[in-house]
């Protein structure tokens, strides 16, 4: 899958907060395209993270449900851990550019 892998924790962990939110409610709420979100699910699905589920939204209607499968969960868990460290050496880094700059500008 070529997409960024915040892109694919995001919607995993949207799915895994609610599993009844269509397509284009997941592209609504993550600010992603339906063409984005339509794409990583299919990628995900391919992989077997994610299983499409039927249901009744009324007596009218069959909507979609994403469930994470537990490869699904366990992949998310993994995910989650790397996006972890990423974001607290991005955070580290700033911390000390922001010592830097502070030394710089006399404070």
């Amino acid at each position: 899958m070529k997409e960024n892998i915040e892109d694919i924790y995001r919607v995993m962990d949207a799915i895994e907060k609610d599993q009844a939110m269509s397509q284009r409610e997941l592209s609504k709420s993550l600010g992603y395209s339906l063409g984005k979100v339509n794409y990583i699910l299919k990628g995900l699905m391919e992989k077997g993270l994610v299983k499409i589920e039927n249901f009744a939204r009324s007596s009218h209607k069959l909507r979609y449900a994403y469930v994470l499968t537990p490869n699904g969960i366990r992949e998310k868990v993994k995910i989650t851990r790397d996006y972890l460290k990423r974001r607290e050496l991005e955070y580290e880094r700033m911390r000390l550019e922001i010592e830097e700059l502070k030394r710089k500008v006399g404070e």
